[in-house]
């Protein structure tokens, strides 16, 4: 019976990891996107619903779901809430991680997208993981472009990202995202290395 191999796609933001995910896609693969889910998962969970409601306040919620910029707004810069946060959604979102895991496990590879992949604890989940980097430059402009936002609040954000010097060591694989190169030769290179490794047994 053959067993999926699980692989992780982290990186700061604008390290072109949703790229790489589409990539993927067009390929076949499926990919499950933690941050999607996550949202899905805030605005469709009555467990994390309540809990939240519960730590900030049924304003949270609108008629068309979870504020998310109300939230962001109220977590920012404050480490105790924003952990108190991660500890409502993260387990939640672990849980449907596993299912979905359980339901595509035919398949040979399966790649999972979280940009806090270490921070969340979902690296134990996953059999390998590929780090995707670019200059900060580069990720500057893609995120401004991408959200039409200032360059300070990019920084912001990235103040609040583990740096890709702490996560080097413990990844498989790293593919540099230069929009100079085509990321396309560096992905095929990736998938060849993991579709060597994928693990068969027996029942």
């Amino acid at each position: 019976m053959q067993k999926a191999l699980i692989i992780g796609i982290t990186g700061g933001i604008g390290s072109g990891k949703s790229t790489l995910s589409n990539k993927l896609r067009a390929e076949g693969f499926f990919v499950y996107d933690s941050d999607v889910e996550a949202r899905r998962l805030q605005n469709e969970n009555p467990i994390i619903r309540k809990q939240l409601v519960k730590l900030f306040g049924d304003e949270i919620f609108t008629p068309q779901g979870l504020n998310r910029s109300a939230l962001a707004k109220i977590v920012f810069g404050k480490h105790e809430l924003l952990a108190q946060l991660n500890a409502i959604v993260h387990p939640v979102v672990r849980e449907d991680l596993i299912k979905w895991i359980k339901s595509h496990n035919n398949e040979k590879l399966l790649f999972v997208e979280s940009a806090i992949l270490f921070e969340s604890g979902f690296n134990v989940i996953v059999d390998k993981v590929i780090l995707m980097t670019a200059s900060e430059a580069v990720r500057l402009a893609r995120v401004v472009k991408r959200d039409v936002i200032c360059p300070e609040q990019v920084h912001a954000r990235m103040a609040h990202q583990l740096p890709d010097e702490s996560k080097i060591s413990r990844v498989d694989f790293v593919i540099h995202s230069d929009d100079n190169q085509p990321l396309d030769p560096k992905m095929k290179n990736v998938i060849e290395e993991l579709l060597k490794i994928v693990p068969t047994c027996q029942e």
